[in-house]
């Protein structure tokens, strides 16, 4: 290899490429006199190519000794796979764990991991969450997590003065608060291992103007059955479609279980919601999601359910360098790539076809009394008018209107 190549290759895929693949995209180079931006970009496809389960790189390059004519032609028919609906229809996962592996570590660690949520940004629509790191790592292995990109994903953290910090955390008595704790992790999965519900729980005794938000993809609720629950607590699912299910949130729970262990909390009077996000384009994906959507309408009252939101697929750089470094198919970065304040994410086109149609087919909880809270995660504040019909002027105004909503559901005092 030369020089030059042996740099264009640096902190790259190219090593995780089949043998015949690396030699084709050397030749290539020497052949056309691929800039290094060039090879950096050929080896992003091929790499892309595979995961996706696509065509390889060999069989789609363009037989042309022009280095312009043939990239550009390369770039066409790349943008074309991303452009198009993905299908799962013939679609198998590779190199997925049967079976959740991991260690668990505790360890004292400086600081009690509450903040603002980590994705916030004044450029979208944020309601302004506090999320409080309970575990870090999550032992699910959803192809699109960002998570991964924070911690190592095989090993599960606890931190050995959670209970006490909890107890010393200091809050304004007359404000609401609105927490969550599965930003870093699951919520759930791991039940109360280290004590962390027990700590959890009793944090939201003693501050009941905090709102305590936990969100999972599990179906371990047995602590939640076998303790009483505080009413300030709400617990809450991220759904999608089984076909999502099946090939990118792998180790999660089916769908089925994810409700119907929703509907055991709703039983004892607890107060659920759920998270659609991401929703995902595929061909037949809005047929599929209303089907989720309806499930839900028929199986609990608004009464019951405290919230629902809508958000859909957005990268950061790292996190797309990360998927590109794993052994395994994906189509979840198949996707038209558009700017999306900074990161890459559908058009808004295409978000405003998912979110409308999700937004109209929960018809029936959108008014009366019990009216669900729906909001859009993180998107632009445009995308609000064009799902909702209205939008909000701050994001102060949206944690206004959410807590004030999420209070009456749960039958406490609005103090904010």
């Amino acid at each position: 290899m030369t020089d030059k190549f042996l740099n264009a290759i640096k902190n790259t895929t190219f090593d995780l490429l089949p043998h015949d693949e690396q030699n084709f995209i050397q030749n290539k180079a020497t052949e056309l006199r691929l800039s290094l931006q060039d090879i950096k970009q050929t080896i992003n496809i091929a790499r892309d190519l595979r995961m996706w389960d696509e065509k390889t790189l060999i069989e789609i390059f363009p037989e042309h000794d022009n280095k312009k004519v043939a990239m550009a032609r390369l770039k066409k028919t790349y943008d074309a796979l991303r452009n198009k609906p993905n299908s799962y229809d013939d679609f198998t996962p590779k190199n997925i764990p049967k079976e959740q592996k991991y260690t668990f570590k505790t360890e004292h660690k400086e600081g009690l991991g509450l903040g603002l949520c980590p994705v916030a940004s004044e450029k979208t629509r944020c309601c302004n969450l506090l999320t409080l790191d309970a575990v870090e790592s999550c032992g699910f292995d959803c192809s699109y997590c960002s998570i991964q990109s924070f911690y190592n994903q095989n090993t599960i953290t606890f931190d050995s003065a959670f209970k006490d910090k909890l107890l010393n955390l200091q809050l304004e008595p007359n404000k609401t608060y609105h927490i969550g704790t599965g930003q870093a992790s699951d919520s759930l999965m791991f039940g109360n291992r280290e004590g962390v519900l027990d700590a959890l729980f009793s944090f939201a005794t003693h501050n009941p103007n905090v709102i305590l938000e936990f969100k999972t993809k599990s179906d371990n609720i047995k602590y939640f059955l076998d303790n009483d629950v505080p009413k300030n607590i709400l617990c809450t699912w991220s759904l999608n479609t089984q076909t999502i299910i099946d090939n990118e949130e792998h180790l999660t729970a089916s769908l089925q279980k994810r409700i119907v262990s929703a509907r055991k909390l709703a039983d004892k009077g607890i107060k659920v919601g759920f998270h659609f996000h991401p929703i995902v384009q595929y061909e037949g994906y809005l047929d599929e999601y209303l089907k989720v959507y309806t499930l839900l309408q028929e199986t609990f009252t608004s009464q019951e359910v405290a919230l629902v939101s809508f958000g859909t697929l957005t990268f950061i750089k790292p996190v797309i360098k990360q998927l590109r470094g794993r052994e395994f198919k994906s189509k979840i970065t198949q996707i038209p790539m558009h700017d999306a304040s900074g990161k890459s994410s559908y058009s808004d086109e295409i978000k405003q076809e998912m979110f409308s149609h999700a937004y109209e087919s929960f018809s029936s909880w959108h008014k009366g009394d019990a009216k669900v809270f729906f909001y859009l995660c993180m998107e632009e504040h445009s995308m609000w008018a064009k799902t909702f019909g209205y939008q909000y002027a701050t994001n102060n105004d949206f944690e206004r209107a959410m807590l004030s909503s999420y209070a009456k559901k749960l039958n406490m005092e609005f103090l904010i």
